[in-house]
């Protein structure tokens, strides 16, 4: 028998924390249920998480803190549960590596639903390995067997969705991809005004990465009214 798919949940408010985890066990999940961010980031340097869900304003250590400092060690998918519904929070949010954005008050049928379409995804975003994979594309070199990417030979540090979009790019050999249809790609959903500002916010974070290593040239081009290009 599989082992039990170990979600962590953090929220300061003690009853939605545990109402999480109760639905999370009903729905046949190991919950880890945590009560403060410094919590999450203990447990996480002992145990093996296949998500996490996240409240975003606690008291320490906030949510936004928190992911990132996930992000400096682990690729784990993340999921903000907060009431902070701003526009701008749910940027902040994506900019720091989250997976997805849940606002307060929330249908358990939604968040449960929203789960297990991360873990789904989760489970098939690294590619299988295969015989050698290697794309090149202007200076930019994807190991589609490593899951790994990088610039004029230096390695970058890019999340599982970065990943995704810069190997979706380089597909197309320099050739424009529409936002919606990137959006399609690596999220698995339906294209909207909200996925395209994500994928926005996405590139806009893995320019700042490759730029890191070459500012010489713009490497992800934008192609006005159609998408982006890689080239």
């Amino acid at each position: 028998m599989e082992p039990l798919q170990h979600i962590c949940v953090c929220d300061d408010e003690a009853a939605i924390a545990d109402l999480v985890g109760k639905l999370l066990a009903d729905e046949g999940y190991r919950p880890s249920v945590c009560y403060s961010a410094a919590q999450v980031l203990e447990l996480m340097e002992r145990d093996r998480f296949d998500l996490v869900i996240l409240d975003i304003m606690m008291p320490g250590i906030d949510g936004f803190t928190c992911c990132r400092e996930i992000r400096k060690k682990s690729q784990v998918p993340v999921i903000f549960l907060t009431a902070k519904d701003e526009e701008i929070d749910k940027v902040v949010g994506f900019e720091l590596g989250a997976d997805d954005y849940v606002v307060k008050p929330f249908k358990p049928r939604e968040l449960m639903a929203r789960v297990k379409a991360r873990l789904r995804r989760s489970a098939v975003e690294v590619p299988k390995a295969s015989a050698s994979t290697v794309l090149e594309v202007g200076g930019v070199s994807i190991d589609e067997e490593s899951y790994t990417a990088s610039v004029l030979g230096e390695e970058l540090s890019l999340t599982p969705k970065e990943y995704a979009i810069l190997l979706c790019l380089a597909k197309r050999a320099g050739r424009p991809v529409a936002s919606s249809e990137l959006f399609e790609s690596v999220w698995g959903e339906a294209a909207s005004v909200q996925g395209n500002n994500t994928v926005m916010v996405h590139i806009r974070h893995l320019r700042k990465k490759i730029a890191q290593v070459d500012s010489s040239q713009e490497y992800i081009e934008t192609v006005w009214g159609v998408g982006y290009k890689l080239g």
